[in-house]
């Protein structure tokens, strides 16, 4: 009984090489695929953006009554936008089916415990990592970008400080007549306004109201969840005002006000 046991463990986890196998392959394919539509795009918006906007305005009508040219413009859409959902979708099946497999396989050969029972439970652990990993890459973000802020003031307050001691006894500057930094109040001032009336705040809200209030619209616009056609685009634009809200950041608003 234990070889037999043994035995469909080795299948199973021989089973479980080839299917991350064959997956691995689908999703390298796939990779490819989308990153060099993406790079095709790219090229041609980079044509576009060097004087081809009026040529597109001349012949862009015989362009998309063309079934060839409109066939590539629209999969030249699609394809980016599929291949990244189909992706995802694929690394998650990988992960579940593959770490299903294994824990099969060990508890046949060794009589070790399964982590779960069934198929689900480990699609639902990949996405909690995913999950995790996301937060942190964001939290990532999120400080980088307060990082630049504050390095921002710094220049202009340094450039200021270098100002008011570079008169000379006429009364102008001993330096040239160049402002190499300008002040990022306004431009602050005017990020941070857009950024907590997207998220439905008021502008002394503090950074546990951010936080809730971005829980909120992020579970609301997500894209598995929420399918207008405006969901992804209105998830990215809630995770980047969620970036630019720091704690940091808050501080730096109140002080200013």
């Amino acid at each position: 009984m234990n070889i037999l046991k043994r035995f469909s463990g080795n299948i199973v986890y021989g089973t479980g090489k080839v299917v991350g196998f064959v997956l691995d392959g689908f999703i390298g394919i796939l990779e490819i695929i989308v990153s060099l539509v993406v790079t095709l795009g790219k090229g041609l918006l980079g044509i576009l953006s060097m004087g081809g906007c009026l040529l597109l305005i001349i012949v862009g009508p015989a362009l998309l009554l063309n079934p060839t040219t409109f066939i590539i413009i629209v999969l030249l859409i699609i394809i980016p936008i599929v291949g990244i959902k189909s992706i995802s979708y694929l690394k998650y099946i990988k992960y579940a089916s593959t770490e299903y497999l294994f824990d099969r396989a060990d508890h046949l050969k060794m009589g070790k415990a399964s982590e779960f029972k069934s198929f689900n439970e480990y699609g639902n652990k990949y996405k909690r990592m995913e999950e995790e990993k996301r937060r942190k890459e964001q939290e990532r973000r999120q400080q980088e970008q307060q990082r630049q802020w504050e390095e921002r003031f710094r220049q202009w307050n340094e450039y200021q400080q270098s100002q008011r001691g570079s008169y000379d006894y006429g009364g102008g500057y001993s330096g040239g007549y160049q402002q190499p930094f300008t002040n990022p109040t306004g431009e602050f001032k005017k990020k941070y306004e857009e950024s907590i009336n997207l998220l439905g705040l008021t502008r002394d809200a503090d950074f546990y109201q951010v936080k809730l209030a971005y829980r909120q619209q992020a579970k609301k616009y997500h894209p598995d969840i929420n399918k207008s056609p405006n969901a992804t685009e209105m998830f990215q634009k809630i995770n980047d005002a969620y970036e630019f809200l720091s704690e940091g950041n808050i501080e730096r608003y109140k002080k200013m006000n």
